[in-house]
């Protein structure tokens, strides 16, 4: 074979070899189950047709809702829903000390009795012993047959354990200062976790509101999940701002200073300060709301410190409450639950440990009650 020939047989075997090289890897590839789709180029900017932008009257603008702020019932008159919520029950207490008084010859079981009676309802021992001897003496001087003349005595006698005298008016009016400015009354609410100390703040403050007054929240119960949370709950209901902290365990003085602070600042007439309730040790508690108080005064004087007390808990109640009335300076005490009736001594009984008032009592579960207390409802409550 000569030049010409070989160069010949390279001009055709060559492209043949590339076409069957090209054709084996597409077979290959096929085989493999790759995609041999040819793909088109994207389109250029030029290609693509920009959307119609919406008309402006086309837009939809969500408006958040408006928060319904409710109008808390006047405080006046709540505590005669007691007394008929009493009266129709039939108190225990009032019921058993009249069934006893009216019997025709009263023996020494008789009157140990109606000292049993009132000891059940927390009245007390040293309470319920004077209220018996009184009763013995009226009964030898008056004779007690006739219903309407029992009941009077009995009247009497309640009315004298409860009180009618002391002073039970709430300090919520504004001060002033020596500059001649003004600085809110400051409420420090008081008491063990669980008798509904934070609940009892959210109400106070509906009664405040209801009154007139303009109130601020501190959360200063710092320790317990959700509290500040709760109370927020409660001051949002009627438009009240809640000062608190952004973190659990922040230093509850703190709070309420800035509470205070906020409360001369914004010109609100009262700040109600709720505290943490925890009751581990004296010498803990004492130094907490000890700092709490000193924080406080550098910037406006305590009006009151309310200590609430479930109404129910009796004597563990009454041991609790000489802890915080000699930690606090206590100047009043809100119950709460007194709805049920065979625990309505605690009054009595805690009135005469503690050497305050009760000022305020709740009734029931709703927002709207708890009443400031009146001594006259209550014994009629309790004798129907």
């Amino acid at each position: 074979m000569d030049h010409s020939d070989l160069l010949t047989l390279l001009y055709v075997a060559v492209p043949a070899l590339v076409v069957i090289a090209g054709g084996g890897t597409l077979i290959a590839r096929r085989r493999r189950g790759e995609d041999t789709t040819t793909v088109e180029p994207p389109a250029t900017p030029a290609d693509l047709e920009a959307p119609e932008a919406p008309a402006a009257d086309d837009v939809a603008v969500e408006t958040p809702p408006t928060p319904t702020v409710e109008t808390p019932a006047p405080a006046a008159g709540r505590l005669a829903r007691l007394r008929d919520r009493l009266a129709r029950s039939g108190s225990p207490l009032g019921a058993r000390m009249l069934q006893v008084l009216s019997r025709d010859h009263l023996t020494e079981d008789d009157w140990d009795e109606l000292e049993e009676t009132l000891l059940l309802a927390d009245v007390g021992a040293g309470p319920s012993a004077e209220l018996v001897d009184a009763l013995r003496t009226q009964a030898r001087v008056q004779g007690l047959k006739d219903p309407a003349q029992v009941r009077g005595l009995l009247r009497a006698q309640l009315l004298a354990l409860v009180d009618p005298t002391l002073d039970r008016t709430l300090a919520t009016a504004p001060g002033s200062t020596e500059d001649g400015g003004r600085t809110p009354a400051v409420v420090m609410v008081v008491g063990v976790n669980g008798t509904g100390k934070t609940t009892t703040v959210g109400k106070l403050a509906r009664v405040l509101v209801a009154e007139g007054s303009t109130v601020l929240l501190g959360a200063a119960d710092t320790f317990r999940a959700a509290a500040a949370d709760q109370l927020e709950t409660w001051g949002s209901r009627v438009g009240i701002r809640t000062v608190r902290s952004d973190k659990d365990g922040a230093d509850p003085a703190s709070v309420a200073f800035e509470a205070v602070a906020a409360g001369i600042d914004e010109g609100v007439d009262v700040v109600l300060v709720d505290t943490a309730g925890r009751l581990q040790n004296k010498a803990g508690l004492m130094d907490e709301l000890g700092k709490i108080t000193r924080v406080i005064t550098r910037r406006a004087p305590l009006s009151e410190v309310l200590l609430v007390l479930d109404a129910t808990t009796g004597q563990n109640g009454l041991n609790q409450a000489r802890v915080f009335a000699e930690v606090a300076g206590v100047t009043g005490i809100v119950l709460t639950k007194l709805d049920g009736t065979a625990k309505g001594g605690i009054v009595v009984a805690v009135q005469r440990e503690l050497g305050v008032p009760v000022k305020l009592v709740g009734l029931g579960e709703g927002p709207d009650d708890l009443a400031p207390f009146d001594a006259d409802e209550f014994v009629d409550g309790i004798l129907g």
